[in-house]
């Protein structure tokens, strides 16, 4: 990063910062499982299995949780959601199974059931047990583009139906945004290569690291050497603010940043500045702020162009990141990078509203932050470049490749999930959905 005036890395002890990126929440513990777990109706018609992007049995796995059936309650998570350790950590439960919960209509306080998730699946994986078995070889390759969240879960889902997978990665570890885009204290301690490693252990899945489509590998080759290929490869670029002088010193992307900061064990070798501002109202730029004051920063302020609403970030991450002490400025976008001698002084932002015609306007006001760090997290486009080769080129709208509901592309025995499809939601439950959903498809088309 540079040495840059203000900016500095262990500005926390290392004991400050070891405390600051424990574990979000504290696990339950089998007493408190077992507790929380008798809230639950376990509903015939249960709403928050509806709201459950994977389809997880909810009252079924809770109940055997009641009942100490640890595994069983595991299983029948991970059935649906390999990924389910997880997406209890990362999954925004608050606006998916937990705000369906009947609990929550009366008192307001839904049984938690992501905690409840988390706690089956530590337990199983903690025995070290793999409960999956792969069915007979059926003699099929195919080749998984990707090794986060929506690749993961293909690649196990068909190594369970008995073909076998070789998965290309980019990076040097997997697990896509679990391991590198997520905020350290939402899944700390290794736990991304944990659950890696548990996926692998199954069986007849192969990993090839530092393979990136367009450069290493091609689509077209990957086509005409395997039986099939699923295409997870999320998103590539990170959208620009379009302003003079970007690329000046202090200026960074947060989800590179992040990538850094979850790569350090210690955390005393990232450095900070004083005064941080973060622009962008999703998941990301609450991670990155918050991050950024639990590394020290004095002064960290997140500014978003539209109101709390319409941020993409729920209510409860806006929440945690400002008792956090993070300040959140809304109605407001940037308009003009402050430098000096090349380096990042501040911001200056202009005040929006929204018009009668429901389109945001400037209102020609403005006002100015210092910052010696500025993190962009206005939101990672596709990049489509490797996949539209003129060999192999998949139909792409609105810069997402399209698919069916089998999770097919343009192209026949070519699938694609996560968040590089059209319509993706962008969540890791939703990805591993994608995956699951793909591999299937895949196995009814390579028995056809």
């Amino acid at each position: 990063m540079g040495d840059i005036a203000d900016i500095a890395a262990g500005r926390l002890s290392a004991d400050e910062l070891s405390q600051n990126f424990k574990d979000m929440y504290p696990p339950l513990d089998p007493r408190q499982a077992g507790i929380e777990a008798s809230r639950c109706y376990f509903c015939f018609d249960a709403p928050c299995m509806e709201a459950c992007p994977t389809g997880i049995d909810i009252p079924n796995f809770i109940r055997k949780i009641q009942t100490e059936n640890y595994r069983g309650s595991a299983i029948d998570i991970l059935t649906e959601n390999i990924m389910g350790g997880a997406c209890a950590r990362v999954c925004p439960t608050e606006i998916l199974c937990e705000e369906a919960c009947v609990r929550t209509t009366q008192e307001s306080k839904p049984v938690t059931i992501g905690k409840l998730q988390r706690f089956a699946t530590d337990w199983l994986m903690e025995t070290g047990e793999q409960p999956f078995e792969r069915a007979a070889s059926t003699g099929k390759k195919i080749a998984v583009i990707g090794a986060g969240p929506a690749g993961l879960s293909a690649a196990h889902r068909l190594s369970m139906l008995g073909h076998d997978v070789v998965v290309f990665e980019a990076k040097e570890k997997a697990g896509g945004l679990n391991e590198y885009g997520i905020a350290a204290y939402k899944v700390p301690n290794d736990f991304a290569q944990e659950e890696v490693n548990f996926i692998l252990s199954l069986g007849g899945i192969e990993i090839k690291y530092g393979q990136a489509l367009g450069k290493d590998i091609s689509l077209a080759g990957l086509k005409a050497e395997y039986d099939a290929v699923f295409f997870g490869g999320g998103l590539g670029a990170v959208r620009s603010l379009g302003l003079d002088d970007e690329n000046v010193s202090g200026v960074y992307n947060a989800v590179d940043f992040i990538a850094q900061l979850r790569q350090s064990s210690t955390k005393t070798d990232v450095p900070i500045g004083r005064k941080v501002v973060v622009i962008g109202g999703g998941n990301t730029a609450i991670d990155m702020a918050v991050q950024a004051k639990r590394l020290g920063a004095e002064e960290v302020t997140l500014v978003y162009r539209r109101g709390p609403d319409a941020m993409s970030a729920t209510h409860h991450e806006q929440e945690y990141a400002q008792i956090n002490g993070v300040t959140i400025r809304h109605y407001a976008k940037p308009s003009r990078i402050l430098s000096s001698d090349g380096v990042v002084t501040g911001m200056e932002f202009e005040y929006t509203e929204i018009g009668n015609d429901g389109k945001l306007n400037g209102t020609g006001e403005t006002f100015t932050l210092q910052a010696n760090m500025v993190f962009k997290a206005i939101g990672q486009v596709f990049v489509a470049d490797p996949v539209t080769e003129e060999a192999a080129c998949l139909e792409v709208q609105d810069g997402r490749i399209v698919v069916n509901d089998d999770k097919a592309t343009s192209i026949s025995g070519i699938y694609a999930g996560g968040d590089c499809i059209l319509g993706g939601e962008d969540l890791t439950v939703a990805a591993v959905q994608d995956g699951k959903l793909a591999a299937h498809a895949i196995d009814k088309y390579l028995s056809a």
